[in-house]
Formats: C-alpha cells, sequence, structure tokens
C-alpha cells in the first residue's frame, strides 16, 4: 500500500463580514459536512494515522468534528492557513512510514492546487468535500473526490440546507 493524502476543505462557515477571517466558526451546515465527510471516510473503512488542520477557527472545527470519527486526534498545522502547497503536502506526509494515511483540513485554493500539482488533475473541491490521493514520490494519483452530497449518500443521509 502507499503513502494516502486525504484532503478535507473546511465546511460551510459564517461570511466574511460577520468576524476577522481567522475567527469565522462554521454554520450549522458546516457542522453537519463535516460530521459527515469523517463518518463517511470511516464508513469507507480508511484508517488515518496522522491529521493536521490549519490552525484558523472554521478548519480546527472542521478537523474536530471530522477527526472524532476517524479516531485521530488533529494537529494544527500553521502552514495550512494559506499558502500551503505541495511540497509542504509531501512533507506531511514523508512524516509517517510507507503505508500512512494523512489527513489535511484546510482551505481552497491552496487544497485544489496541491491536488493539481500531484496529480495534473483540476479539481472543484466543495465546502466539507474530499479529495484523496495515492502518493508515488513526488507525484499521485487522485483516488477519490466526494462532494458533501455523495459523501452523505455513502451514510446513506440526506444533506441539508
Amino acid at each position: 500500500m502507499s503513502q494516502q493524502l486525504w484532503l478535507l476543505r473546511h465546511g460551510e462557515a459564517e461570511p466574511h463580514d460577520a468576524r476577522s477571517d481567522a475567527e469565522r466558526h462554521l454554520t450549522a451546515r458546516g457542522e453537519r459536512q463535516s460530521q459527515t465527510a469523517g463518518r463517511a471516510l470511516a464508513a469507507l473503512g480508511l484508517v488515518v494515522h496522522d491529521a493536521f488542520t490549519s490552525p484558523k477557527v472554521r478548519a480546527l472545527e472542521t478537523a474536530r468534528l471530522a477527526c472524532s470519527a476517524l479516531g485521530v486526534e488533529p494537529v494544527e498545522h500553521a502552514e495550512l492557513s494559506e499558502g500551503f502547497d505541495a511540497r509542504e503536502a509531501l512533507t506531511l506526509a514523508a512524516a509517517g512510514s510507507a503505508d500512512r494515511r494523512v489527513l489535511v483540513v484546510g482551505h481552497n485554493p491552496d487544497l485544489a492546487q496541491v491536488v493539481h500539482d500531484l496529480t495534473g488533475a483540476r479539481i472543484n473541491l466543495k465546502k466539507g468535500g474530499v479529495a484523496g490521493i495515492a502518493l508515488d514520490g513526488s507525484r499521485g494519483e487522485l483516488l477519490a473526490l466526494l462532494r458533501p452530497r455523495e459523501l452523505a449518500a455513502i451514510l446513506g443521509v440526506p444533506l441539508k440546507g
């Protein structure tokens, strides 16, 4: 089994004018998206060994909600707040053994750009959406791209507004 990098974009957050960008909280919908993402990945049998999150409040909340279903404690990683790139993603993934699966919770456009830089794929990573990449050195193969609606379908639950 190869190293895998799983990227989770934070769930829906408060409007930009609600408070400073770093302090924006998840909405009720964002909380549901985050819980659903973690539960769906667990239902698919994904075992996450390490989880890293942006220190921005909405990402921290997403990580805590998703990781509770995955049985892993997220660790804040400052580089995820802004300017996260493929080099940093590979560094986080390489921290473990060859068959480690790492979850990263962060923000767009950084996460979508990491997917592109590692796989060549251009994706639209929705809030609360997940992308999985199998890594082979400094390149990767896109394993999965799951929107919140698809994550909810895995659990057989409706995606509520």
